[in-house]
């Protein structure tokens, strides 16, 4: 009795079975760094002081670092509250003043440096600065924004162009965001014409978004 022998599969069959194997999986969803439940789309951020880097986390996480001092300070919980100051102006030797060669960045306290450090967008990401103090305080010092901010977990950015200037304080995490999209779509020298409709579109967001801070010692 001849030996049993299994009949090939047909060919598109085979390129079927095959294609398991060989096509792209679909991403991992993602989890709390600290938990490992999984996490929406949209969840918070905590802020790894010591690391200088950003951590997924679920409500309850983010709600256990959102008070002062929890976890020793290492980790703290990026914030979801967007502000404007829409009197605040910057001419060209303000901007010039604070070393940033294009038109627009973010400002953060790093609380482990204990200064101030600035990053824009380029073609390899997020290029760090780092303004002077003495430029710093001119420029922003009498803006509320500056006072409000919070340390690591929070930025102020700042757009520059001929005749106008905008400044926002919104979470951190929102300000890598902006500057990664604009990494994604960045074309040729300038950024070209996808990453500068990324920044339109964000700065437009933001005006929707953002709640007014008065001068005059009003909070929002």
């Amino acid at each position: 009795m001849s030996p049993s022998r299994t009949a090939p599969a047909p060919p598109g069959r085979e390129r079927t079975g095959l294609r398991r194997f060989t096509a792209p999986r679909p991403p991992e969803p993602e989890r709390c760094e600290l938990c490992g439940v999984g996490l929406a789309a949209g969840h918070r951020h905590l802020v790894d002081a010591e690391q200088r880097s950003l951590t997924c986390a679920c409500v309850p996480c983010a709600l256990l670092f959102d008070r002062p001092g929890a976890g020793s300070g290492r980790f703290r919980t990026v914030p979801d509250r967007w502000l404007t100051d829409p009197e605040l102006r910057l001419d060209a030797a303000a901007w010039e003043s604070l070393a940033i060669p294009v038109g627009v960045a973010f400002f953060f306290r790093n609380s482990v440096l204990d200064r101030m450090v600035a990053f824009y967008p380029s073609p390899a990401g997020a290029t760090e600065g780092e303004p002077d103090p003495a430029a710093w305080e001119a420029v922003f010092g009498d803006s509320p924004l500056a006072a409000l901010l919070q340390p690591d977990v929070e930025a102020l950015l700042v757009r520059r162009s001929e005749g106008r200037s905008d400044c926002y304080l919104l979470p951190v995490d929102a300000a890598y965001e902006l500057v990664g999209r604009m990494r994604l779509h960045w074309q040729g020298f300038d950024g070209g014409a996808e990453a500068r409709a990324e920044l339109a579109g964000f700065f437009d967001r933001l005006a929707e978004r953002a709640t007014v801070v008065r001068r005059e010692g009003g909070r929002p």
